[in-house]
């Protein structure tokens, strides 16, 4: 399984716009294959902060909604007015919260 997460950091201005254009990415992205999970969630309202989780199956499913063509008008469109620390990380070993 793929993680992604991190933070999102847009001007406060313009947070509701892309939060509302960020809804409808993953609206689609929910329904592709391969995706666990997709979210993100507003943090910092005042400094336009969101925290993004996402959960992919495999690198072959992450890439192909990176490449997907609604991706790349998201990413071209709210690209120059971002900042972002998001990561990727490998899980192996997944199991519930409570469990050793």
């Amino acid at each position: 399984m793929i993680i992604v997460t991190g933070y999102v950091q847009v001007p406060p201005s313009d947070l509701e716009a892309f939060a509302r254009h960020l809804a409808d990415l993953a609206e689609a992205t929910r329904q592709r294959d391969g995706v666990v999970s997709y979210d993100a969630a507003v943090v910092d309202a005042s400094r336009g902060r969101l925290l993004v989780m996402e959960r992919w199956r495999d690198q072959q499913a992450l890439s192909a909604h990176l490449a997907a063509a609604d991706t790349v008008a998201f990413v071209a469109r709210w690209g120059p007015r971002l900042s972002a620390d998001v990561r990727k990380y490998d899980a192996t070993r997944e199991r519930a919260l409570a469990d050793a």
